[in-house]
């Protein structure tokens, strides 16, 4: 897939030079594909659009999300997906900090490398069934000393593999805000520093790129207070009427991925 093409597509008034897509529940739901997804992503890449895959899922490394893609039969490069931990990395690591992590064990790999002395800051994730009190307890703690108070997410809920919504990120991350005085610093979506690391990777200009996904808060609304238009697919986490809650009507709002792109090309 070429980089900087001049290629273009149209989502409503504006042209579409560049596309960040959502995964679960955009592309998949539990291990299988949705009906249409790999065909709408293979049209997008014959347009020789610029094309990037962010996720806010905090349990899984960046590693195993390539893997689970490719077994999918979509051949994705690691640097062409965005993750809440791959960033949070770069950031502690700049700002040489020590993390203390709640999150999944599975993630714990997408931090190595990373000082394990000296100034602390508690990183928040989706640790499942991992999230217990005394790990908690000890991060409240932390943020109570002055640690740097970091969520790699705050999404309400995920759609689990039994088809209902479970608990994410951001019932713990409240918590723990609640309990400390302390906001914590998200690093995934919706803030707006995810969006537009995403996007200067696909070198266009904010305006100019489309995010497709079916969480319509932390995707199309996060998106789109980032100055990117919003696309909300009525897939996976969606429920109907979501987008009446939103600051802005979505860009698009579609019923599944394959429709999104239909309209983008026309």
């Amino acid at each position: 897939m070429q980089q900087g093409t001049t290629s273009a597509i149209r989502g409503d008034a504006r042209v579409v030079r560049g596309i960040l897509l959502d995964l679960d529940g955009v592309v998949y739901v539990g291990g299988s594909a949705l009906p249409g997804s790999l065909e709408a992503i293979s049209r997008i890449r014959a347009a020789e659009l610029p094309l990037k895959f962010i996720t806010n899922t905090t349990r899984r490394p960046r590693r195993r999300i390539v893997r689970d893609l490719a077994q999918l039969g979509l051949q994705v490069a690691p640097e062409d997906v965005y993750t809440p931990a791959a960033l949070a990395h770069d950031f502690l690591a700049r700002r040489n900090l020590a993390p203390f992590l709640v999150v999944h064990p599975e993630l714990r790999e997408d931090f190595s490398g990373l000082r394990t002395d000296g100034e602390e800051a508690v990183v928040v994730g989706d640790a499942g069934e991992f999230f217990a009190y005394d790990l908690l307890n000890r991060a409240y703690r932390k943020i109570l000393q002055g640690a740097e108070f970091f969520a790699l997410a705050k999404n309400r809920n995920f759609l689990d593999h039994d088809g209902e919504l479970s608990l994410d990120a951001g019932p713990f991350v409240a918590a723990l805000e609640y309990a400390s005085g302390r906001e914590a610093t998200v690093l995934g979506k919706p803030a707006p520093t995810f969006f537009k690391l995403a996007v200067e990777g696909l070198r266009c200009a904010v305006e100019d790129v489309a995010m497709i996904g079916d969480d319509a808060e932390a995707d199309v609304g996060g998106a789109m207070a980032a100055g990117l238009m919003g696309v909300l697919v009525q897939t996976g986490k969606y429920r109907p009427d979501q987008e009446a809650h939103l600051a802005e009507r979505p860009t698009l709002v579609a019923k599944n991925l394959e429709v999104a792109v239909d309209l983008l090309l026309g």
